[in-house]
């Protein structure tokens, strides 16, 4: 039997159909080639990040994760569950560090710290590559890396256990550099109830997310708040720089009450003696009159420019996660000028800017950027990055951040902010009571705003902002002094007690 002759390989007649056979084969080859470089190169992304594709989850958690530190100990770990997700996130004082860890949740991703820096602590971020080719053979992970916070342990859990059963937020810093040393809020949640992929975890984050109270809110950043009487601060320190007070101890022209200009509405003091009061007076006894006054005397404009200088509208800050803006209203009239001026109207806050206000007046006048990471390293220990402290701005000359000292000073020493004197230091501070909700009918923040400095320091060692917003009384009993200064005051000692200078030694050392 002989084949066709179209098909005989010698033939003539074979050879344009295979070469059309071969044409195509090149043809769909070339096609394959084209749509697997499309699906890795141009795809990769979206099928990698797709729900349905568990490989990234099952590598991701395949090791354990690197730690936070704080005062050289990890308040982080892992736990080998031998399961899919192999090692989920422990954490310990859960509660106490979660404002600043967060959460790492193989259902519900990565919040604070264990968000901004999840690459190095996972291992995979570029600066913990390892040099050796053996690794990239052998497809081996780098270890995951450590995060080294500022945080002072002690001061953290004064201000948690000071705040226990109430609401609020406490901010403390280091004035001559920024290094925040306690971040606590409250309610507070354990994030280990957010780590691994069981029916619990749902469970946790549904009662969490639904709570009424907003235990995962992190109101030390977040959260802002009306200032109260502390924004005086701000005032005083522009009435000061722009010329219109030149005298702590001179009398102003400040009726008591205060007309609001353009107004029938009346601005009173809770407090004797603010008419025509001294700056010394009207600050140490916190007169709302002479304050609100002087805020529209000094003007729109450069009450505007003073507050940003002190980081108000910054809407950049990350301490390295975002802190929310604090804001002061650029487009005022008369009377919200002069609210605006002691707090009150639109002005809001957090406790961390209100802590930079403090620690620039404690910082002669300077804001640091605040920092939470002291430094980075490996998994074997070595140094990856450090932070190095760093000015935002100059926000008064230190002629004026000396007068503000001396005058938050005298506001501890015989004002309203007795409560937070400290046996052998120098403690300056301003109380601030501020009113919110629908005609101020809600029940005030309690705030309350210091630093302290050992008498034998060269220069102060915290700066600490408090809010507590269900503090305890009547509503007429609520104060900065009364509720808001014992738990900075606890703050402050925490951090001075622990300092080389004011350290307390006994028989067999410190």
């Amino acid at each position: 039997m002989s084949l066709p002759q179209d098909l005989h390989f010698g033939r003539p007649g074979g050879t344009p159909t295979i070469r059309r056979a071969a044409a195509l084969c090149a043809v769909l080859l070339i096609a394959l080639l084209a749509n697997a470089s499309r699906v890795q190169i141009l795809e990769s992304s979206r099928y990698a990040d797709n729900p349905a594709n568990r490989r990234q989850a099952i590598v991701r958690y395949s090791s354990p994760r690197g730690d936070i530190v704080v005062d050289g100990r990890a308040v982080t770990g892992s736990r080998d569950t031998a399961g899919m997700f192999r090692y989920e996130r422990t954490y310990t004082d859960g509660p106490l560090y979660a404002p600043v860890t967060g959460f790492a949740s193989q259902v519900y991703g990565t919040t604070q710290l264990e968000n901004t820096h999840d690459a190095l602590l996972a291992g995979t971020d570029p600066l913990l590559a390892t040099p050796h080719l053996w690794n990239g053979v052998a497809r081996a992970r780098n270890a995951g890396g450590n995060v080294v916070t500022t945080l002072n342990g002690a001061a953290q859990r004064a201000a948690y256990r000071q705040l226990a059963g109430r609401t609020g937020a406490v901010a403390a810093i280091e004035p001559s550099t920024g290094r925040i040393l306690a971040l606590v809020s409250t309610p507070s949640y354990d994030p280990a109830e957010l780590s691994g992929s069981r029916a619990a975890v749902a469970r946790a984050w549904k009662r969490l997310t639904g709570d009424a109270a907003r235990p995962m809110l992190n109101r030390a950043i977040q959260q802002t708040y009306p200032p109260g009487s502390t924004f005086k601060v701000v005032t005083a320190a522009a009435a000061l720089d722009a010329g219109v007070v030149t005298s702590l101890d001179a009398r102003t022209t400040s009726p008591d009450p205060y007309p609001l200009p353009g107004t029938g509405t009346q601005l009173t003091n809770e407090v004797d003696g603010c008419a025509d009061a001294s700056l010394r007076y009207a600050f140490e006894w916190s007169c709302n009159t002479v304050f609100a006054k002087l805020g529209v005397e000094v003007g729109l404009r450069s009450m505007t420019e003073t507050a940003a200088k002190f980081g108000f509208n910054d809407r950049k800050l990350r301490i390295p996660f975002p802190v929310a803006p604090s804001t002061f209203d650029r487009k005022l009239d008369g009377p919200q000028l002069a609210l605006s001026s002691i707090g009150q109207f639109d002005t809001r806050a957090t406790p961390l800017q209100m802590a930079m206000i403090a620690a620039a007046v404690a910082g002669e006048g300077e804001v640091k950027a605040p920092y939470l990471v002291e430094r980075t390293t490996a998994g074997d220990g070595e140094t990856v990055s450090t932070t190095a402290p760093r000015t935002l701005h100059r926000t008064m000359t230190p002629e004026t951040a000396q007068q503000l000292r001396e005058m938050m000073m005298d506001t501890v020493a015989e004002g309203t902010g007795r409560n937070a004197a400290i046996r052998g230091a120098m403690v300056g501070g301003k109380t601030g009571t501020a009113q919110h909700g629908v005609g101020n009918s809600g029940n005030p923040y309690a705030w309350f705003i210091s630093w302290a400095q050992a008498k034998d320091a060269p220069e102060p060692a915290v700066a600490v902002a408090v809010v507590v917003e269900n503090a305890a009384g009547r509503r007429g009993e609520i104060s900065g002094g009364g509720d808001a200064a014992p738990i900075a005051k606890a703050v402050m000692e925490a951090v001075l007690n622990g300092h080389p200078r004011t350290r307390r030694c006994g028989p067999s050392g410190c």
